[in-house]
Formats: structure tokens, sequence, C-alpha cells
């Protein structure tokens, strides 16, 4: 039987990852695609937009966005890797392709070293490794928009069990990867994109590829299809982590919370405003959810890192759907019932549930 192509999207807290995946799914060219997201939190917000591009809405067929929430991806492979990608290659007449989404503290080369082990090998083979970076963050000089957020969400996983230093994680997904999307370029200079790119191209190996991309639009021809059979070319990707075999890492910051913020309907503009002061007077680190906006047909994804906020209609309420505004406050000690104290008036039935 054929083996089933599989594509890793790797990249920063912010960088874009499932914003381009999402644009995949609705623009797949009849390709059947199956997602693995590996997101921080127990309210599985980017796997729900992944789920609203209309892609999978049978309901008798199993869904195709498989979200792997317990930690980073290379650190958890044999737990929960293996045993998600057998399920899904016992349904491999049914894919074409695979896209994993890793969580942006994932080192690439350990993932797709599973992909040799017996139980994986003759059924898939890793197509490709794309890397996704914020063009703006790096005019600045830095290589994620917010490390708060980033060193948050590496303290918060108590799976992961290496202390690679960011500036050696960005250089390991530069060193694997088979192409290179520039997000958010069109936010800064040409002259700033230009430096931006020099100095990639000096990191990559031959042959790799800088594409721009603005909004995730980058068509299925150019992410797909590589061949590159990645998994048998490990020796020409370097890594920082090559000779390590033991790594230690006991800092399990507890102190860091995914607090679920569920409530009814309210006024985007008034929510943005009432989040940046949220931001403001606590160590809040990123926000996203579904937002119901009174009198509106269509549900609000909002998205913030740091104090900076976008958001998009992505689809319809359903008929018998619930609506209700449904964020995630990702932050360091924060206090849940000052959060629902200051929502209770834009937020009507605000219900707060604090996991820690």
């Amino acid at each position: 039987m054929h083996k089933i192509p599989v594509t890793v999207i790797t990249g920063f807290l912010g960088a874009g990852k499932t914003t381009l995946i999402r644009h995949l799914l609705q623009h797949n060219d009849g390709r059947r695609i199956a997602v693995l997201v590996n997101e921080f939190g127990e309210i599985g917000i980017d796997g729900d937009l992944l789920r609203t591009c209309q892609v999978c809405d049978d309901d008798d067929q199993p869904s195709n966005i498989v979200e792997l929430a317990n930690g980073c991806l290379c650190c958890t492979v044999q737990e929960e890797f293996l045993p998600t990608m057998q399920t899904l290659l016992q349904r491999r007449e049914q894919l074409d392709c695979i896209v994993i989404e890793t969580s942006g503290l994932a080192l690439p080369k350990p993932l797709v070293q599973a992909f040799r082990w017996p139980e994986i090998r003759t059924g898939a083979t890793v197509d490709g490794v794309i890397t996704v970076v914020d063009c703006e963050a790096m005019s600045r000089g830095q290589v994620v928009g917010d490390l708060d957020a980033l060193n948050a969400q590496r303290q918060a996983d108590d799976s992961l069990d290496h202390e690679t230093p960011i500036e050696e994680l960005f250089e390991d997904q530069l060193a694997c990867a088979d192409l290179v999307l520039l997000t958010k370029g069109d936010r800064i200079s040409q002259g700033d994109r230009q430096r931006v790119e020099a100095w990639l191209r000096q990191e990559l190996r031959p042959g790799v590829k800088l594409v721009p991309c603005q909004q995730g639009v980058v068509s299925a021809e150019v992410l797909l299809g590589f061949n590159a059979a990645v998994e048998d070319d490990l020796g020409q990707r370097p890594s920082h982590h090559d000779h390590d075999h033991d790594h230690n890492h006991d800092d399990h910051d507890d102190d860091i919370q995914a607090v679920p913020l569920i409530g009814g309907e309210c006024d985007p503009e008034r929510l943005v405003d009432e989040l940046r002061q949220l931001v403001q007077q606590q160590e809040i680190y990123r926000i996203k959810g579904f937002v119901a906006v009174p009198h509106k047909a269509m549900r609000l994804v909002l998205q913030g890192v740091g104090d900076r906020f976008d958001h998009f209609y992505d689809r319809p309420w359903k008929p018998r759907e619930l609506r209700q505004t449904q964020l995630v406050v990702i932050g360091r000690q924060l206090d849940a019932p000052g959060l629902q104290r200051q929502f209770a008036a834009i937020a009507p039935r605000l219900q707060v549930t604090n996991p820690g």
C-alpha cells in the first residue's frame, strides 16, 4: 500500500501556522487532508478553528482534525504521537496526506525521526518540513513576536524535556526546512524585508526557498508534494541536539495558567478595549477564542498576542449551536475571579473555570 505523505509545519507562537493550515483546508483542490494539532490549553481553539473550514462536515465520518494537547510533540512522540499516527494509518485509503502543526516549541528533527520507526515507516513518509517565520518580528531583531508568551508556553509544558535557547530552536527549525514562509512582511518596509531575507538565506540549506505569505494564502501546490522523504535525509539537516541523548527539564511553572472564559453575547470593540486593559493589569501572554456578536449571524474569531489583537468572522452559527463567547486567557498567576468581574459588564452569564 502507498505511503501517506506527511507535511510538518513548524514555527513559533503567533507566526501564522493555524491561519496557513486553515487556508490549505479551504483550498485543498480535492485532497483529503488530516491535520494533527499540537496546542496548549483545555479548550481546543486552534483545532476548532480548523474544523470550521467545513471540509469534513460529515458527522458519520471520523474527524480529520486531531488535537494533541499533552505536551511538546518532539518530547511525547512515543506516548501520544505514535498511537495517533497508527490510528490514522488505519484510514490511509481515505486520506491523501497528513499535516502536522507543531506547538512551536517542538524540535523538528526528533519528530521526523519517529517516521523511521517500523510502526510508521511502512505507512507514512515526511514529504517536507515547512517553517513559518514572523518577518515583522525578525525586522526588530527578534525570532518571535512575543517572547514572554513563548517562554510562558515553554514553562507550562511539563512534558518538555529540553531547554533549548530560543535562538537555537529557531536555527533547528530553519535547518530542517524544505520551505520557509515569511508572514507579516506587509507590515514592514521593503528594505527591512530584504534584510530579513538576506539573513535567512545565510542560515538555510542550498535550494530552500523563501516564499512571502499574507493571511495564510499559499497554494497547495507550493506547500505539498516535495517528495523529500525527510526521515531518510536527516544527515543533511543539522541540529543543536544531534548528540544529545539525555535531557532534563524539571522547571515546570505551576503559575502559568490557561483560564477558559465562557459568556454570552458582547460587543467586539468593547471586548477588545477590555482585553487590552486586562493585558496591562495582569500578566497575560495570549488570548484566543470565539465571540458571539449581537445581531450577527457569523461567529467572530479573536486572537491576541501581547496587546495586539486580530479578529475576523469565520462561519455562521449553526442552528442548534449555543451562541456564546468562549475565550482562553494564557498567562502567569492570573486572577480568575478578577477576570470574571471585569467581563461581567460586557459578557452576561460569564462563567470562569480555573483549571489550576
